[in-house]
This record gives structure tokens, C-alpha cells and sequence, in this order.
């Protein structure tokens, strides 16, 4: 599993500086190539092994003031299939993960009546519901999955 994120406002269009640029594409993007590559490093060709990005839902609606963020997620997402291509021989399977929001203790009871509409489940996402299902793209059951974004959101509504 590669996740790791710097999230948070970093501004629109127009506000960013190439630092910003920078930043997020190292903690976001850059950081989980240079794990999957490490990976390659001790694994035995052959020997079934997964590889699951983190992205954010960025392809599945706006992510205000966080274009930074939305860019270096989105490269994950956009290099999923190249990925999956090139390691498909090596035994490795290659997929991303959209977990949907997930409350990892930032969620503020008023943050949360400003959103609850949109969640037909009547909750936000929790960490574990993420972990189960990239716990499972890792075992066998889901060997036939590869060069997939997979969107798990409980049913997030985005437009309500």
C-alpha cells in the first residue's frame, strides 16, 4: 500500500507558487512511485504481489482550493494502467484506491451536519472500511483485478 498525503487548502489557480506545486507532487505522488519501485527492488519475479495507490475522488468531483493536492492524486490514478502493464509479467498487480471521505479524527460534529446529507449510509467513511477493501485487492480473491481506480465512497452524493 503507498499512502501518504498532504491535503488541506493549498489554493486555486492562480494563488499556487512552484513550491506548493512541489511539495504536493513530492508527498503525493513522487513518495508512492519511489515506494513501488522499491518494492520491485525485493520482489521474486513471479511471486504474486499487489501494489494499491490512495487517491482522493478527485476524478469523481471538484476538490475546492486543493489543486495541488488534485494534480499529484490524479497522477496516481492516470498511472495506474501503465503500471499494471509493465508489472502484469512480474506477477504484480497494480490498482488505486478512492476510499471516499473518510473521518481519520478531523471530523467536527458541525463539519459533519454541513455533509451528512450527502451520505446515504448516515455516516462518513471509516478507516477501516478503507482497509478492508484494500486489504482485499492484496489477497487472491482479487487476482483478476489489476489497472483499476476502484471508487469504495459508501455512497457518497457529491451533488446534494
Amino acid at each position: 500500500m503507498c499512502n501518504q498525503a498532504l491535503s488541506g487548502s493549498d489554493g486555486a489557480l492562480g494563488e499556487l507558487t512552484a513550491d506548493d506545486l512541489d511539495r504536493h507532487w513530492a508527498v503525493d505522488a513522487r513518495a508512492s512511485l519511489l515506494l513501488a519501485q522499491a518494492l520491485l527492488r525485493h520482489h521474486t519475479d513471479g511471486d504474486p504481489a499487489g501494489i494499491v495507490f490512495l487517491t482522493s475522488g478527485q476524478g469523481q468531483g471538484p476538490l475546492p482550493g486543493e489543486v495541488a493536492y488534485a494534480a499529484a492524486k490524479a497522477a496516481l490514478a492516470g498511472v495506474t494502467l501503465t503500471l499494471a502493464d509493465q508489472l502484469a509479467d512480474r506477477g504484480i498487480r497494480v490498482n488505486t484506491l478512492n476510499p471516499g471521505p473518510v473521518d481519520t479524527g478531523y471530523l467536527t460534529p458541525e463539519a459533519w451536519e454541513s455533509v451528512a446529507q450527502k451520505f446515504p449510509l448516515g455516516r462518513f467513511g471509516e478507516p477501516d472500511d478503507a482497509a478492508r477493501t484494500l486489504a482485499w485487492l492484496l489477497t487472491d480473491e482479487a487476482r483478476w483485478i489489476t489497472g483499476q481506480v476502484i471508487d469504495s465512497e459508501g455512497g457518497f452524493a457529491r451533488w446534494r
